[in-house]
């Protein structure tokens, strides 16, 4: 059971057979279908039905950001006012090139930021520029910030079902 939803052997086939992505062939359902067992309209209706409770979070497409000349990775870091950040953090996520954003502790006085949001660009200057971006929409609640940039990748995948 997973929140209020009975997951059964076939919707963990299903899980199993989409964790690395649909099938890149012009009818994944119906590729999910073979590879299951499992009718393409049944399959479509437990993914709907998955996604619907949480389970399943999206079905989309992942760009690979590096392929795409994006390799300058910035992970903006922010000291957000406490009684701003329920309101701003979500706004943050919610601009077009942050891919990742998401409220962390402080763990002071070390490290006083506890609203992350990651950026790409094609360069540095690019990610500056979107940390401007950032630093303006959160104003005067934003008392600091930094970027940490990535130097190389360690995981580039999600939660996977053991098999």
């Amino acid at each position: 059971m997973t929140d209020g939803i009975a997951m059964d052997a076939f919707d963990r086939a299903i899980i199993e057979a989409t964790q690395e992505g649909l099938p890149l062939v012009s009818r994944p359902y119906d590729e999910v279908a073979r590879l299951t067992g499992i009718p393409a309209p049944e399959v479509i209706e437990r993914m709907s039905r998955m996604q619907e409770c949480g389970v399943i979070r999206r079905v989309a497409a992942v760009p690979n950001h590096y392929a795409l000349g994006q390799k300058a990775n910035g992970m903006t870091v922010w000291d957000v006012d406490d009684s701003c950040i329920a309101r701003l953090g979500p706004e943050v996520g919610r601009l077009g090139f942050v891919t990742h954003c998401y409220r962390r502790p402080r763990v002071m006085p070390e490290w006083p930021y506890n609203l992350f949001a990651m950026v790409h660009g094609q360069d540095r200057d690019k990610v500056s520029e979107k940390a401007e971006r950032i630093a303006a929409l959160l104003g005067p609640a934003s008392r600091a910030h930094d970027i940490i940039y990535s130097t190389r990748i360690l995981k580039k995948t999600g939660f996977r079902l053991s098999a």
